[in-house]
């Protein structure tokens, strides 16, 4: 049977990820709602779609008896309050990071995923691309020996956006490039820092224009990352061990392809049917399927992005965010 989804918001990246949705057997994976604030987006969004219900409010899809899992798309100030009117529905969700504004939100929304008894996962859909499986096969294998150090970066202007600007929108680097970085870093070495040290420099309306960021974890294995929202950056990531190097060459958020001690192999991601708003947003379709395969196999969270990576990307971004100045009101409630 079809794993039916409900889609909240009817925003750019619900769009995205619709089509990318679409992209998978019909047979596996089915829109059957969407709900958007006002009835008339939603209206607007089944029709581009061809989905058969739409919804003018978020309640109503959290009522609707025939959706197994709710893709949550709404931008990041209002995931908690999401997470949980659709959790205390009974439902599964998978939540567009980041998942929430810090430490605290997103251990409620853990928490909310527990006591009722869903699955839950935040949509890190870098961690499902096929690039991301081949760098987690490598090292395991050890591919490139003993780790040494990890750099990534992430930058795009993104001044011009008033959601990226404005810190009631949840603005600055940090949470919407910086946890790309900051995720690939606590992949590959899948343990807490001992050590952060971030500078950064905020604009006037206090949220992070340009952060730099330096970890340390055991055994003497390090990681820099930089993001900014001020100016492009190169966007890539590179492994550094003793028996060699693994890079994601351009797009280290959403990665098609990869050179592995010079040695290069492409990724192609699917065509989309509708034209897209992100780059390569069709390789949302392997976190859909994560979410799916988890589904059947009746877990509540996967092992690929579980409970505790959206714990620990949190507590990281809490404390950049500290060092750097950056303090949002939700900080402060």
């Amino acid at each position: 049977m079809a794993t039916r989804w409900g889609i909240c918001s009817a925003g750019k990246i619900s769009h995205d990820f619709t089509v990318a949705l679409k992209s998978l057997p019909p047979e596996d994976h089915q829109v059957v709602a969407v709900a958007a604030r006002k009835l008339g987006y939603a209206q607007e969004f089944a029709k581009k779609h061809n989905i058969a219900r739409a919804y003018g409010g978020y309640e109503e899809l959290a009522r609707d008896p025939d959706i197994d899992v709710v893709y949550i798309g709404v931008i990041h100030p209002y995931h908690l309050s999401t997470c949980l009117l659709f959790m205390n529905a009974k439902k599964n969700v998978l939540c567009e990071k980041p998942l929430a504004m810090n430490t605290k939100e997103v251990q409620e929304i853990l928490a909310s995923a527990k006591n009722n008894g869903v699955f839950f996962m935040e949509a890190v859909w870098t961690r499902f691309f096929p690039a991301s499986v081949e760098i987690r096969r490598l090292l395991a294998e050890g591919e490139v020996g003993e780790l040494k150090i990890v750099k990534s970066e992430f930058g795009v202007p993104l001044m011009h956006v008033a959601r990226s600007v404005r810190k009631e929108l949840g603005g600055g680097a940090m949470l919407d490039l910086g946890i790309y970085c900051l995720q690939f870093i606590c992949m590959v070495y899948r343990e807490k820092p001992e050590c952060i040290q971030a500078m950064g420099v905020c604009l006037e309306t206090g949220v992070d224009e340009t952060v730099v960021v330096t970890l340390k974890f055991s055994k003497n294995r390090m990681a820099v990352f930089t993001c900014s929202m001020g100016m492009q950056l190169s966007n890539d990531a590179i492994i550094v061990g003793t028996k060699g190097t693994i890079r994601i060459p351009e797009h280290m958020w959403c990665p098609t392809s990869l050179v592995v001690n010079g040695k290069e192999t492409q990724y192609p991601v699917p065509e989309p049917y509708l034209p897209l708003n992100f780059t390569n947003s069709t390789g949302m379709r392997y976190e859909a399927e994560e979410v799916r395969q988890c589904l059947l196999k009746g877990l509540k969270e996967s092992a690929v992005m579980s409970h505790a990576d959206s714990l620990l990307l949190a507590e990281v971004e809490d404390e950049v965010r500290r060092q750097v100045g950056v303090v949002y009101t939700q900080d402060c409630q």
